[in-house]
């Protein structure tokens, strides 16, 4: 049916479910994923067997508030290079589905309700948590770091990883070694997990004066530092077998993924240094699978109990 014989109501509900669209996409929602893939194992960890189900659900909803959040924010701070990069023209406040007026409104709007969610269902410390993740993503990461420094991913990755603390402080009420020891597995892997895609987007991010580590440095001495955060990844995930005493099943899942992973980013790096083509988004994709697989070990380990 051609859009000119549309009634007046079907033009309007389109422009409804497309406007929807473009404010979930505000929101980030693959980034929202894992995030939230790190929360719910921590919180059966922390329970040592399952949480109640409404805990668990009101946590998750916080949480995915609070990061849509943080995403909304980082687009309208971001939309001038958003409209030079290939990678981002698509984002709603490039294409006009959603104004910088609507937009901001709508990131603070799921700031402040994500916050008082978390205060009522769970407790003050996750909801300050859940503040304090919005500001460094956008308060460090986005306005300060990004533009100014090759460091960016390194100390901006924090952001992504209070989603540990908070899942674990909603459980607990506190903080102990173990969620900051799986805060640091995050912090370790969010080099090696986002300087592969910024060597496939280096051209993007050099157009609009991003220095992502790829774009000043060669693609060997970026392999070399994504080959020892990924070392240093592992080993971090390794110290919560003894302080969180835990069983065969994360114990024999964090060694072999972890191999795996470590054997990803060598193939890289030996691929950079011969010159040869190499395929970073091999190793950004296959960081994603081996986040997902020691924080499912994290979630089911507890529920053995060997």
């Amino acid at each position: 049916m051609d859009v000119a014989e549309l009634t007046p109501v079907a033009t309007e509900k389109i422009g409804a479910k497309r406007k929807v669209r473009a404010y979930i996409a505000l929101t980030k929602p693959r980034v929202m994923e894992l995030l939230l893939v790190t929360t719910v194992p921590v919180m059966i960890l922390a329970q040592g067997g399952l949480p109640t189900l409404g805990l668990v659900l009101a946590t998750v909803i916080g949480g995915a508030l609070s990061a849509g959040s943080a995403g909304a924010f980082n687009c309208y701070f971001d939309r001038d290079i958003d409209r030079v990069m290939n990678r981002t023209q698509g984002r709603p406040l490039v294409t006009g589905e959603v104004s910088p007026r609507e937009a901001l409104v709508f990131s603070w709007v799921l700031a402040v309700v994500s916050t008082v969610w978390l205060a009522l269902t769970t407790n003050l410390l996750a909801a300050a948590l859940s503040v304090a993740a919005i500001a460094f993503y956008v308060l460090i990461y986005t306005l300060w770091l990004k533009r100014r420094t090759a460091q960016n991913i390194i100390w901006g990755g924090i952001a992504g990883c209070f989603p540990v603390l908070i899942g674990w402080s909603a459980v607990t009420g506190s903080l102990s070694w173990e969620p900051f020891i799986l805060f640091g597995v995050v912090f370790l892997w969010t080099p090696p997990h986002y300087w592969p895609l910024s060597m496939k987007y280096r051209e993007d991010y050099r157009s609009v004066g991003v220095p992502m580590l790829a774009v000043v440095r060669g693609r060997a001495q970026v392999g070399l530092q994504v080959i020892l955060y990924a070392w240093a990844t592992v080993a971090c995930s390794l110290l919560l077998i003894p302080v969180g005493n835990m069983g065969i099943v994360y114990s024999v899942v964090a060694v072999l993924a972890g191999g795996w992973f470590i054997y990803e980013t060598h193939r890289l790096y030996n691929l950079a240094i011969r010159g040869a083509a190499a395929s970073p988004m091999r190793v950004f994709h296959g960081s994603i699978s081996y986040l997902t697989l020691v924080f499912l070990a994290v979630g089911i380990d507890p529920l053995l109990h060997f």
